[in-house]
C-alpha cells in the first residue's frame, strides 16, 4: 500500500504543499502521494483517519492549528509550549491509531527570516493572534527580538490594536509579520490597515502569504524602500523538517 500524506485545512484553495511535495516524491523517485483534505470541522479528523489506513502523517493550516491539539496523543514541548501544531506524525499499533503533534513553523520561519535581521531590528510587530502568530512570536524569541500582537480585537494584556501604530510604535517596532491569510489568493487586494506611511528602508516585512508571490502589504512596503520577503521559503524549510518528523523511527 502507497504511503499517504496530506494537509488538513479549510479552505484549502491558497496552498502550495501539496504541488511541493508532489514535486518532492517526483524527483526523488518516492512512492508516496500527498493529497488536500478539506474538512469543514475539525471533527471529521477521526472520519479522515479511519478512511485512509494508509496516511502516515499530515500538515495542518488554518484555522486547525489550535483546534487539532485536543485530539494528539502525544505533543513535541516547543507546539505545546505555544499551543499550536501544524504537522502531525500517525503511530499506528494495530487498530491503534495514536497522534504525534509538532510545529515546524518556529523553524521554517526563523530560519527564513534570521538572514535579514540586522542590529537596528530589536522588536517586532506580529500581525494577527492565530496559530501561525505564536510560531512566529516563538522563532522570533528564540533570536531575541521582542514582539508584540496587533489585532483587530485586543484581548489579552500584550496585544494592541491597528488604531495604536501611532509614530513611535513603528519608529520602535521595525519587523513587522504578517500572520494573517489578508491578501491570499483570490483576494488579492485585501492589505492589513497598518500606517504604511510611517515605513522607512529600515523596516523588514515579512509575509506568511505566498501566493501571490508579492502581496499588497509587501508591494506598499517596498514602495517605501523596506526589506520584504514571502513566507514560500519558510513553507518550503517547514515541509522538509515535517517530512524529516514523519520518517524518522
Amino acid at each position: 500500500m502507497k504511503p499517504k500524506f496530506g494537509l488538513i485545512g479549510f479552505p484549502l484553495t491558497h496552498s502550495f504543499s501539496r504541488k511541493f511535495f508532489t514535486e518532492k516524491f517526483t524527483n526523488e523517485q518516492i512512492d508516496a502521494e500527498y493529497l488536500n483534505f478539506e474538512i469543514e470541522n475539525i471533527a471529521n479528523l477521526q472520519h479522515l483517519l479511519h478512511a485512509n489506513p494508509d496516511l502516515v502523517g499530515f500538515n495542518v493550516t488554518i484555522p486547525y492549528k489550535e483546534q487539532v491539539i485536543a485530539y494528539l496523543d502525544f505533543t513535541d514541548n516547543s507546539a505545546a509550549e505555544i499551543k499550536a501544531v501544524n504537522t502531525i506524525k500517525i503511530v499506528r499499533n494495530g487498530e491503534h491509531v495514536s497522534l504525534h503533534g509538532y510545529n515546524t513553523d518556529i523553524l521554517g520561519f526563523q530560519e527564513s527570516i534570521k538572514p535579514l535581521i540586522r542590529e537596528y531590528h530589536h522588536k517586532a510587530l506580529v500581525l494577527g493572534t492565530g496559530g501561525a502568530s505564536k510560531a512566529v512570536v516563538k522563532a522570533l524569541e528564540n533570536l531575541n527580538i521582542d514582539t508584540i500582537l496587533v489585532s483587530r480585537n485586543p484581548e489579552d494584556k500584550g496585544e494592541i490594536s491597528y488604531d495604536d501604530l501611532d509614530q513611535d510604535v513603528m519608529e520602535s517596532y521595525k519587523i513587522i509579520v504578517n500572520t494573517t491569510p489578508i491578501g491570499t489568493y483570490p483576494n488579492i487586494e485585501g492589505c492589513p490597515a497598518i500606517p504604511f506611511e510611517l515605513i522607512t528602508p529600515k523596516h523588514l516585512l515579512f509575509d506568511l502569504v505566498y501566493n501571490p508571490e508579492t502581496t499588497e502589504f509587501l508591494k506598499q512596503g517596498k514602495l517605501r524602500g523596506a526589506t520584504i520577503k514571502n513566507g514560500l521559503e519558510m513553507l518550503h524549510l517547514q515541509a522538509l523538517a515535517a517530512w524529516e518528523i514523519w520518517n524518522r523511527e
